[in-house]
């Protein structure tokens, strides 16, 4: 049975949820850093899953370690053991600074996971005053009620208080903001190394090293939402890495799994505990079939792929600098590895995702003057060429 665009469109409309903005294409394969829509035409990926096909489409590795979970056991939820979630903490431990993994399904699970680790933490230990949880404005952490109040973003919130309280905002990046704001009353301090869905917002230097010193000083927990900038997405494999912090907690999801839904809390031991039995849960966390492909990520992000993910940054880098030097439309480009934001002078994210669709190329808006890019991590230097060569094509046009 053929389908094309405009009739799964037209289905979709009629039985769907009518809260995205979704393109008018219907995607039904992919193979590498490519994906073909519904009436046979072939696009550049460089979305990628929104930053979660770390490896490709269709990567034979993944599929086979899916295929190989799925003849033994699909789902056994956490009143027993399986190997594949046991394997994967042993992955994520001996590779982080973290002794112990909780799995969720999803970056906002894992966030609102966090926030309770980090509350229920000082109860544990007989400051149950200190509650408030330091975040920073144009931050993301997600859409459930507790990632939504630990957002900087007005505009996510509007229409669904009253939110959670305990949350205060200081400028991202703001040293003074922020050693005026952690003392002795602060529960933790919350906030992305590099700030995905504000445009790929880069911090200063020191920025993350005073939150450790300050949250070190006053007994508060460093929190470090790694959602979008961890699993290679920077050319490390987790984003702090560049920054040299170690936090006390790191939430983590999106690439991880390599498109499979999954999420997970990473923690140090003497955090990590204080979640006895009946305090939290997930029922799909830690699914055998996710966590097999998941395994077979990180087996695949090694330091030889870490190192191509970097070069290839370096390359888009430079290919987005040279666009700029041709169009007075774009103001610069910033990001890290495989995630860059092309910046515009001029309110036309959305004609130019369009236009580049149009033309063969997935990328993404944030908002009107800010083109996302994170494509597979496994893209190809010919593959880089093309997306600059067209991005170049749709802004000219």
């Amino acid at each position: 049975m053929t389908h094309s665009n405009q009739e799964l469109a037209a289905r979709a409309q009629k039985v769907l949820f009518q809260n995205y903005r979704t393109q008018p294409i219907a995607l039904l394969r992919g193979e590498g850093s490519f994906v073909w829509d519904a009436d046979g035409k072939k696009y550049l990926d460089c979305i990628g899953g929104i930053a979660t096909v770390s490896l490709g489409h269709a990567n034979k590795k993944l599929i086979a370690a899916a295929q190989a979970q799925l003849e033994q056991i699909w789902h056994a939820s956490n009143l027993y053991y399986t190997e594949p979630q046991i394997r994967l903490a042993e992955h994520l431990t001996q590779r982080s600074f973290a002794d112990r993994v909780f799995f969720c399904n999803s970056g906002a699970e894992a966030n609102e996971g966090m926030i309770k680790l980090a509350r229920h933490f000082h109860v544990v230990n007989g400051q149950p005053e200190r509650v408030e949880i330091l975040c920073m404005e144009n931050s993301f952490h997600g859409r459930t009620m507790g990632a939504l109040a630990a957002t900087g973003q007005p505009k996510y919130q509007q229409g669904f208080g009253p939110l959670p309280g305990g949350f205060k905002f200081i400028k991202f990046g703001d040293v003074d903001a922020l050693r005026a704001n952690v003392g002795p009353h602060t529960c933790a301090v919350m906030l992305e190394p590099v700030q995905g869905e504000a445009g790929v917002l880069m911090p200063p230097k020191e920025f993350l090293p005073l939150v450790r010193e300050l949250t070190t000083k006053y007994g508060a927990l460093m929190l470090l939402d790694e959602v979008q900038g961890g699993m290679g997405r920077t050319g490390k494999l987790w984003c702090h890495e560049w920054f040299g912090v170690t936090p006390d907690v790191m939430s983590l999801a999106k690439g991880i799994a390599g498109g499979m839904p999954l999420g997970a809390i990473l923690a140090k031991d003497h955090i990590a505990k204080v979640l006895t039995p009946g305090t939290h849960a997930s029922t799909f966390g830690g699914n055998p079939i996710a966590t097999a492909v998941a395994c077979a990520v990180m087996e695949q992000l090694d330091d030889a792929l870490l190192s191509q993910i970097q070069a290839r940054g370096e390359q888009l880098s430079k290919g987005l600098a040279g666009l700029q030097q041709k169009n007075p439309k774009i103001a610069g480009e910033r990001g890290m590895g495989l995630w860059r934001g092309l910046l515009l002078n001029e309110d036309l994210a959305g004609k130019a995702v369009g236009k580049a669709r149009d033309l063969g190329l997935l990328v993404n808006g944030i908002g009107e003057r800010i083109l996302r890019i994170a494509p597979p991590l496994t893209i190809g230097a010919a593959e880089i060429d093309q997306c600059v060569e067209i991005l170049g094509k749709a802004l000219a046009e």
